[in-house]
């Protein structure tokens, strides 16, 4: 194992300590040991900016894991794939400053947090369970917002952090901010890169890589409740991947958007919005970029992209002191296309190739959510919406392994009106807040669902059944003495289930297809923080999904192990120390070839517990160095949601993608 730390680390964090003003109120936060807490019913608010054991790679992913019921579909270094509760893809609503984003790649490479860079970003809050309509259609599992704050304050400033660790891990963040009353700039810059990594043993896994984003907004501000907003934003990458044939050469992000914004319009218009996005992605992937000795006469170059462009229109009405309601309306296109061919020097350049549209989407809905006040310790929060939902199916043959065979929904069109709603109610007691809601959606199946398998009868599951959820959630936040923390339970029935199922035998071909099935899935996750002393905190949660299909007497595929995470950190302000325990347990629950696009069932798990520690040194205010070593013991394990590990040459061939072994990491954080 290599251990490569710029001393630039060192050398610019101090240095820019020294030019801290000291007169600056601005406070850097403690290590995220375990994982951040529930802010309220449901919602769980965290700060990605801040230092975090493990160190998470730098995507959207990895950083979601750190909160109890996330897991991550381990297939290199980066660009894993979320679940939470046991569900991925579509079902969890990933929005960046409220614009969507999906990935091009048909093997799902590039899920939507691929091109998430979460440190260029202020906040990160999850929504659990189908218990909001604001934020789009059919966010069955949960909606994740990544966020900028917006503050209308004249003057300039700025932050930087930099972490080194092993395996040649370095990453470099810098943003920075200017601002008169009325005229604001803001721009940021992310990088991140890391050799392979080595699992326990020392034995290296196909995992590197190299990412970058550029971000930036221009906002005019007449008055503290007026903002118009125009955003740019850019990124690309490549990674190489353990799970499969193919790696990531090009990760390219364009974005461009405008938003407007306006509060205490009138009595009775309390605020309205408006918002238009622009997304395309532009993905890579082949056999010679970052490998060795792929075989010639396979196809060396795949190149999909997908653009989307949507945009919303929102109105905030005071109804009474007691009744707030949102009332808008929101609508979404995106068109897929792919083009294929091969290295230079083999059959002629992919960038050559025209590019064929397979798919096109479109939809639009109307929501409505409202929160009404009953008493000074109770209310009750509601809403619902309905969408239209529409799909192109342009492909004129489908693969069939390495044939082709004619599609027999070839220039099909289906449409759907898919509906989606909501009730919960919630109570204050003296120290904590009691919940119960429920909630039910419609999520119209995805791209991947209809487009990158067959069905049971046909070479198209073009006329896959949309997937109906209802779900009751119910809990409790607490805080009293120095004990916080939070329960959340759910149930739910899932009908027309999309599972994917593979190695599925049709004639004298083996594939995989998307089948509807009912199912039920119930769980928890939970969390306590106990200050000790002033200095001293214990904490901990713990995750538990469970998930059956109901249809076939089966258990539900992809469902997480029971897991336990306990922390404890010493912080005098000055210097902190911090360790973390984190506990699997094993899972003999599995159905081998189900699952669902994200990935599929390999078979049964043994438990596994690894210790990570921390330490840091506040040199001010606004400077910062933490340092860590993660999996303290050099543990070999790989977690139970993980891709199949596949014979790449020069690397050693495992049933799952392990994860990285001893990772020793220090991080600076600066702000100025």
């Amino acid at each position: 194992m290599t251990f490569k730390l710029k001393t630039s680390v060192v050398v610019v964090a101090l240095a820019l300590g020294n030019l801290a003003h000291a007169e600056q109120n601005l406070m850097i936060d403690e290590v995220v040991v375990t994982a951040p807490h529930n802010t309220a019913p449901l919602t769980v608010t965290t700060d990605p900016k801040a230092p975090r054991q493990p160190v998470p790679a730098h995507d959207g992913a990895d950083y979601l894991k750190t909160i109890p019921g996330f897991s991550v579909i381990r297939k290199g270094g980066t660009d894993g794939d979320p679940v939470f509760r046991g569900m991925a893809g579509s079902r969890l609503n990933v929005l960046l400053d409220g614009e969507q984003i999906f990935g091009g790649c048909g093997g799902r490479m590039d899920p939507p947090t691929a091109y998430v860079f979460p440190a260029a970003y202020d906040r990160i809050t999850v929504l659990k369970g189908p218990q909001s309509v604001v934020h789009g259609a059919g966010a069955s599992s949960a909606t994740v917002l990544f966020e900028h704050d917006i503050k209308r304050e004249a003057g300039t400033k700025g932050s930087a952090a930099l972490t080194g660790g092993s395996f040649g891990r370095n990453d470099e963040i810098v943003e920075a901010r200017t601002a008169s009353e009325s005229v604001y700039l803001r721009a940021g810059a992310t990088r991140s890169a890391s050799d392979d990594y080595a699992d326990g043993n020392g034995v290296s896994v196909h995992s590197s890589y190299n990412r970058w984003s550029f971000n930036s907004a221009l906002g005019w501000t007449p008055d503290d409740n007026t903002r118009l907003e125009l955003t740019l934003a850019k990124s690309d990458g490549q990674a190489a991947y353990a799970d499969r044939s193919v790696d990531g050469s090009k990760f390219a992000r364009d974005n461009y958007g405008i938003k407007f914004d306006k509060k205490k319009v009138s009595p009775l218009f309390d605020s309205i919005e408006a918002q238009y996005f622009y997304n395309y992605v532009d993905h890579v992937m082949d056999v010679y970029s970052l490998r060795t000795g792929s075989p010639s006469g396979m196809m060396a170059a795949m190149n999909p992209d997908r653009q989307t462009s949507g945009g919303r229109v929102a109105a905030g009405l005071a109804l009474g002191d007691a009744t707030k309601l949102k009332l808008g309306v929101d609508m979404q296109n995106n068109v897929h296309t792919a083009r294929y061919g091969a290295a230079a020097g083999y059959m002629g350049d992919y960038t050559l190739k025209a590019r064929v549209q397979d798919a096109a989407f479109r939809s639009s809905g109307v929501f409505g959510e409202v929160n009404h006040t009953l008493s000074e310790r109770s209310r009750f929060i509601g809403g619902m919406r309905v969408d239209n939902w529409s799909a192109e199916d342009n492909r004129s043959t489908v693969s069939r392994g390495m044939m082709s065979v004619t599609n027999p929904t070839a220039n099909k069109t289906r449409s759907e009106t898919l509906s989606s709603g909501f009730v919960r109610y919630e109570n204050d007691l003296t120290a904590s807040t009691l919940f119960v809601g429920l909630g039910q959606t419609a999520r119209a199946p995805d791209y991947w669902e209809l487009f990158s398998y067959e069905s049971s009868a046909t070479a198209s599951a073009f006329y896959t059944n949309p997937e109906k959820t209802t779900q009751l959630d119910a809990g409790m936040n607490f805080a009293d003495a120095g004990l916080s923390g939070s329960v959340s339970a759910f149930y739910n029935k899932i009908t027309d289930y999309n599972l994917i199922q593979s190695n599925v035998t049709k004639g004298m071909s083996t594939v995989s297809i998307t089948r509807n099935v009912n199912a039920t899935t119930y769980g928890l996750e939970a969390s306590l923080a106990k200050q000790m002393s002033d200095t001293l905190k214990l904490d901990g949660n713990l995750a538990l999904v469970r998930g059956d299909n109901d249809t076939d007497g089966t258990p539900l595929a992809q469902m997480s192990p029971l897991e336990a995470r306990l922390g404890a950190t010493h912080d005098d302000k000055t210097w902190s120390y911090g360790a973390l325990l984190r506990v699997v347990a094993d899972q003999d629950r599995y159905i081998a070839n189900q699952g669902n696009i994200a990935g599929r069932d390999i078979g049964a798990t043994g438990g596994f517990t690894t210790v990570a520690v921390n330490g840091g040194w506040r040199a001010s205010k606004t400077t910062k160095l933490t340092a860590g070593i993660d999996n303290l013991f050099n543990r070999v394990y790989a977690e139970h949601l993980s891709r199949a590990g596949t014979a790449v040459t020069g690397y050693a061939q495992t049933t799952r993608v392990n994860e990285a072994g001893r990772y020793v990491w220090i991080k600076a954080n600066v702000e100025f």
